[in-house]
């Protein structure tokens, strides 16, 4: 029996690009946060961006992930369950057989390790654009390790040039850091995208998994909607909590801008990180990441299971 099934991939496609229009809004705001500057708390970051910007603000570099993520989410949740199934047909002769908790935990960080591959440029280019309209430092215009409070001693400007925003667009953001910065700057990041993501990638599928199975009513084919939407929320706000301090180092790596580079690398990120702003800047974000993880992952497990359901059905 083939362990292959391609509809994983088109239900985890469906589920993501639902899942993106609903989480991009406090995704830019989670950036803003942790890689930018002038922001007291997630409040006053929200009012900013609502002044400056608009509504279109929040939606800045949304094309980008609608176009990519979709395509990021088909692959890792269709990677996900067909793992399942060579572990089960290796481990039991039948990949039908249901994977226990270890076997769950060994997909899930398989799952987070291929993930960084595809993830991290699309992560560095969507934090890239929606990162243009920021102030930085005068005197170091990447936009990494400047979070906290304005010293008004610190000489603030724009990272836009005469009102230009650096990036006219994604594909114009990948060609100029191929060019400027090589293959190599499309994954910067990236090792500090494996300590979150495979970690982050087993808090995220088994807590599903457990939280469907105690709100599953018995007797049932499939779980109900509701169960569903209720686990997939609290099992993403799990992960991206849990997440959070190594979503930091991340974001402001892949923020950090090649000109002025500030950061040699993830240890050096966050000796400097913690030096100048303490340990709670690796929990910046955290309330953001809690409360969109929960209609993102909710968003995304629903769409996913419900298409499964319906191709199956087919």
């Amino acid at each position: 029996m083939n362990c292959f099934h391609l509809d994983d991939f088109l239900a985890g496609w469906i589920g993501g690009a639902s899942s993106v229009i609903v989480g991009h809004p406090l995704d830019t705001v989670k950036t803003r946060l942790q890689a930018g500057k002038g922001y007291k708390n997630t409040l006053h970051c929200v009012l900013q961006i609502y002044r400056k910007e608009t509504v279109a603000g929040f939606f800045k570099g949304l094309s980008f992930p609608l176009a990519s993520i979709t395509v990021y989410n088909s692959v890792v949740f269709g990677f996900f369950n067909n793992t399942q199934r060579v572990i089960s047909k290796f481990r039991h002769g039948d990949e039908r057989q249901p994977c226990g908790m270890l076997d769950l935990t060994l997909a899930s960080m398989l799952t987070g390790l291929m993930s960084v591959g595809l993830g991290a440029p699309v992560d560095l280019v969507k934090i890239r654009l929606q990162m243009q309209t920021l102030p930085c430092l005068a005197e170091n215009l990447n936009l990494a390790g400047t979070t906290g409070n304005v010293n008004g001693n610190i000489a603030v400007r724009s990272m836009t040039l005469q009102g230009q925003p650096t990036y006219r667009g994604p594909i114009h953001c990948i060609s100029s850091i191929l060019r400027t910065e090589g293959i190599r700057g499309l994954y910067r990041g990236a090792g500090a995208m494996v300590l979150r993501d495979v970690p982050g990638y087993t808090l995220y599928f088994i807590p599903y998994a457990l939280f469907r199975r105690w709100l599953s009513s018995e007797g049932r084919s499939s779980p109900h909607p509701c169960s569903i939407w209720v686990s997939g929320g609290l099992a993403g706000s799990i992960s991206w909590v849990t997440a959070t301090p190594a979503d930091v180092v991340k974001s402001r790596l892949q923020a950090d801008a090649l000109h002025a580079r500030k950061y040699r690398g993830i240890v050096h990120c966050i000796v400097q990180s913690y030096k100048t702003e303490g340990i709670h800047v690796f929990f910046r974000g955290a309330s953001v990441n809690a409360i969109r993880g929960f209609p993102m992952s909710a968003t995304m497990f629903l769409g996913y299971e419900l298409s499964l359901q319906f191709f199956r059905g087919l």
